[in-house]
This record gives C-alpha cells, sequence and structure tokens, in this order.
C-alpha cells in the first residue's frame, strides 16, 4: 500500500529517534527530574530533536506539540504531537518496555499514529482509513463481545486508587476473564492486534495516548475517554475495547464523567 508522505515522514522520523535511544540505551545516560518530579535523559531530548528537525523540514508549516522540546503552532491545520520516550522510567532501569510515540492531528482530529519500540521489536502504525499495521503486517482486534470472555489490561491506577472509582473498577475486574497489567504502548498493541480486549488506564496525557488512539481504531477498535469523549488535549484517562459492544458494556459499569 503506498504510504502519504505523512507517514513516510513518521517512520523517517522514528527511525532517526531510534538510533538516538539506541546508543544512550547502550552507553547508559544520566537522569534529571523535570518540573514534575518524573525523569527526562538527554536521550529524551535529542530523539525529540531528530523528529522535530525531520517533520520540520519536510512539513514548515505544521505545528508542534513535543514532550521535550515544548509547543509550536499548535493551532494550525496540521499539528504533530510527539513523546519520543514514553516510559522514560523503564528506559533508566533498562528494560524495554518504552516506546517511541508520534501522532498527526488534522484540525482537532487524529488522522496518523505510529508507535514504535525498538527494543521490543514492534512498530506499529495506522492513517485513517487505511487499516492498522505492525512489522508491515495488517492487524486487526479481536471479536470477543462479552465481559465474561473478555481480558482487561490496567495501567496507571494510582488517580483511581484514591477515588471513589476504584470500587467501580472492582466490579469490571470481578466481571471479566482474565486482568493483567501490560502497560504503557504494550496494552494498545495488544488490542490492535486481538490478543487483548480491553484498556483500562488513567494518568496519562494526549501524548502517550494519541498515536495509539489511532492504531487501535483502525485496528476495529474503540478508545476514548473514561468519559466516553473522544480523545483531545486534555485527556487524562482511557477506556479502550475491542468493539463497541465490550466498550459500552463498561462503560455502563464505569458510568464516569471524564
Amino acid at each position: 500500500m503506498t504510504q502519504s508522505p505523512f507517514l513516510v515522514a513518521a517512520h523517517a522520523a522514528a527511525d532517526a529517534a531510534e538510533a538516538v535511544i539506541r546508543h544512550y540505551y547502550e552507553a547508559g545516560v544520566d537522569i534529571e527530574l523535570k518540573a514534575d518530579a518524573t525523569p527526562v535523559t538527554r536521550a529524551d531530548v535529542e530523539s525529540e530533536q531528530a523528529i522535530r528537525s525531520i517533520i520540520s523540514e519536510r512539513f514548515p508549516d505544521h505545528g508542534f506539540f513535543g514532550e521535550e522540546t515544548g509547543q509550536q503552532d499548535i493551532d494550525a491545520e496540521y499539528v504533530w504531537l510527539i513523546d519520543p520516550i514514553d516510559g522514560t522510567k523503564s528506559f533508566v532501569r533498562r528494560y524495554p518496555f518504552f516506546s517511541t510515540q508520534i501522532a498527526l492531528m488534522h484540525r482537532g482530529q487524529l488522522v496518523l499514529g505510529l508507535s514504535n519500540a525498538p527494543l521490543f521489536g514492534e512498530r506499529a502504525w495506522a492513517e485513517r482509513g487505511q487499516g492498522a499495521f505492525m512489522n508491515g503486517e495488517r492487524i486487526s482486534v479481536a471479536s470477543t463481545r462479552d465481559l465474561d470472555e473478555a481480558t482487561l489490561s490496567t495501567g496507571n491506577l494510582k488517580s483511581i486508587a484514591e477515588s471513589p472509582r476504584w470500587s467501580d473498577l472492582g466490579v469490571l475486574v470481578a466481571r471479566v476473564n482474565r486482568v493483567r497489567g501490560y502497560g504503557d504502548f504494550y496494552h494498545y498493541h495488544l488490542l490492535a492486534r486481538g490478543c487483548i480486549d480491553l484498556v483500562v488506564e488513567s494518568d496519562v496525557n494526549i501524548l502517550d495516548i494519541a498515536a495509539l488512539a489511532v492504531i487501535v481504531r483502525e485496528a476495529g477498535g474503540v478508545l476514548t475517554d473514561l468519559g466516553g469523549a473522544e480523545p483531545g488535549l486534555g485527556t487524562g484517562d482511557v477506556l479502550a475495547a475491542a468493539n463497541g459492544t465490550l466498550h459500552a458494556a463498561a462503560r455502563a459499569i464505569l458510568p464516569w464523567e471524564g
């Protein structure tokens, strides 16, 4: 299938970021703390700079919203959303559950997503209306439609655990067939290729999940926030499902405002 210039650029940017990430993963890197007490490394900053350089050269009129290098022209018709190392804590502790997230938003709608996990050996991507792919092969969600048969994966549940929502989540956990905590990019990859059926996650931001939202949807799934709203710049939590039936069943148990 012919790839759009946007997707070609996303792959080139992911390749450039991967070279930086692999170098620092093997060589080691010092850790600093950002204002919100989350870690950041030279690998984060330099890989985002590599992505930004490629995108800015090819699309100088596009906006850019990066985890490390900030925002530029985010009111533009096209805006790129970038998290160069989603899972920096994994990166610095030297296990492979981290990824590069590259997404493109057109007039407020997510239209492209690429999720590259270089040390894990998985690269997934999708464009709106073109299907979803992993390592070059088309992927699709499972056909599971009953909560009693579904596998649920959870991640980043601190804010839920500190709230009355915790008991609602407990009801859902008791209903499904299996519960796992794959977290980060990985449970969205698993959902998109039909290995699990539901994802519930909190304490995220749009840069964490923008690319994954496109991939899940193009694989045939449903992804909203916990209130059922479309993901946007203010998104902080996620409910993803293999299909609308499972999503609606989970929403009936988790009737939360966004």
